[in-house]
């Protein structure tokens, strides 16, 4: 029977002048279904990384102890899983096939057992495609089903999971979770999880540990949080079931900056095009774009964001926001034009860094442009301060955690001022309280007469935000 447990442990990076988090002491046994709570950026992916043994010792400096069964958890190989935050970084073969049995041939399991394993685990997880499909060709959503088949796989004790949800579709959330009960049941292997869609999970939970930066805030069963408490850590960022509110916005809808002639979309070298509807896109106005992993949502944002070319048809920017640029398809704009009018945030945040630190990342926009250095100074303050990164503005922007990677990567958007917002899955994450901070950033944006596209899951930022809705089918996207 495997336990985990924690004493006095803490961590910092060697990057950071602070501690991630510390004195965290906890005891995890065989079975338990737990889901670890905390504010954004409060060291929740570092405490999962310390129990699959991954920190390395050259990444930072360590406090107390973390253990499984009396030994440290690199001694414990293939007895517990990790789904990172990213499920990109956990792509290795080309193959789907390939990639999930991985762990399972470096634990030396038979061949012929490896193959019924990875075929179970796709059925569990939902990747419906064939083992030999390119994983490059995979969607976010997709991926990240593909590295739970891969820990699924090697069946360990003990499976860590970092936001398994985040890029899926409520269906396949869902479908998730309905898998996760049949692994549990079905072997009794412990749950440790990191979630912020927290009302899909709070009856499959058996146990939450509320996580702050010097030490545990509270350990029980679900149902025995105290509502006192639950306020408290409301208060500090900290999900727990709610209600969303609409945002009342404080304008309509302007003029139309970018419409969709006959376009079908896909990525470079795709032989199954999307057909997409006619759409446009105004000024003052949220449009949502929602659908299933693989649909084509992505591929859609890039097109229009004038970052790959449409398969067929066009994406044609009106003359209100073609300005002086040289053609009216955003696809044809130098690099300097697009910057200053469509602004693009992409699903994978690291994707568009390209500086040594937030400061400078939120800098290189506005200074492509040539705007003064003492406007920029003031733009990139007054954008650390709305985004709650101004601690971390000498931070390399790899070192930050996954939902303050996406608050940066937001900014740097902002910060050349675009008329056209997109963004992929703006909220990825983020605690309760910068989530509501994004809305309420991407509600100002709106009112002061940015377009805003967002593709996403997040059905609490529809509800909060969209003005419309474009769902996007597998083959098709409807108005």
């Amino acid at each position: 029977m495997a336990t985990l447990s924690a004493q006095e442990w803490g961590w910092q990076y060697a990057a950071r002048s602070t501690p991630a988090l510390s004195n965290i002491s906890c005891e995890i046994a065989q079975g338990e279904r737990v889901l670890l709570l905390g504010a954004s950026g409060v060291g929740k992916s570092t405490l999962l990384r310390a129990f699959a043994g991954v920190l390395g010792e050259d990444e930072g400096t360590e406090q107390g102890s973390v253990l499984l069964n009396g030994l440290p958890p690199l001694n414990s190989r293939g007895r517990i899983g990790l789904v990172l935050q990213d499920p990109e970084t956990q792509v290795i073969l080309e193959r789907v096939g390939d990639d999930v049995a991985f762990g399972c041939e470096n634990l030396g399991i038979p061949r012929e057992e490896i193959w019924q394993r990875v075929e179970a685990a796709c059925d569990l997880v939902g990747l419906n495609v064939p083992l030999n499909h390119s994983t490059s060709a995979l969607s976010g959503g997709q991926k990240q089903r593909l590295a739970l088949a891969g820990v699924l796989a090697m069946q360990p004790e003990i499976i860590a999971l970092d936001e398994p949800t985040a890029n899926l579709d409520p269906a396949g959330a869902l479908a998730l979770k309905n898998a996760l009960t049949k692994v549990v049941d079905a072997t009794g292997a412990t749950i440790v999880m990191v979630e912020h869609r927290v009302e899909l999970w709070w009856d499959f939970a058996t146990r939450i540990i509320v996580l702050g930066r010097n030490g545990v805030m509270w350990d029980g069963p679900p149902a025995q949080l105290p509502q006192e408490k639950a306020s408290e850590f409301e208060k500090t960022g900290i999900w727990l079931p709610h209600v969303t509110k609409p945002v009342p916005r404080r304008g309509t809808a302007g003029e139309t900056l970018l419409i969709t002639q006959q376009l079908e979309v896909g990525y470079p070298g795709s032989t199954d095009p999307l057909p997409v509807a006619d759409l446009d896109v105004h000024a003052g106005e949220v449009l949502a774009i929602m659908g299933p992993n693989g649909a084509g949502k992505t591929a859609l944002a890039l097109t229009l964001g004038g970052l790959i070319p449409a398969q067929s048809g066009k994406v044609v920017a009106t003359a209100q926001l073609r300005g002086t640029a040289r053609s009216d398809e955003p696809i044809q704009w130098r690099s300097r034009e697009l910057l200053s009018r469509i602004g693009s945030v992409f699903q994978a945040p690291e994707h568009q860094f390209i500086a040594a630190t937030v400061r400078e990342e939120l800098s290189a926009g506005p200074r492509a442009l040539k705007l003064p250095e003492t406007q920029i100074l003031t733009l990139v303050d007054s954008l650390m301060q709305r985004l709650h990164l101004s601690d971390l503005a000498d931070a390399h922007p790899f070192t930050l955690s996954g939902g303050q990677q996406r608050r940066l990567s937001v900014g740097t958007a902002l910060a050349a001022q675009p008329a056209v917002l997109i963004l992929d899955e703006p909220t990825f994450g983020q605690d309760a309280a910068t989530w509501s901070q994004m809305v309420e950033l991407l509600s100002e944006l709106r009112d002061e007469g940015h377009a805003i596209v967002t593709i996403t899951h997040d059905e609490a930022l529809v509800s909060a935000l969209a003005d419309r809705v474009v769902r996007v089918g597998g083959e098709h996207v409807l108005d």
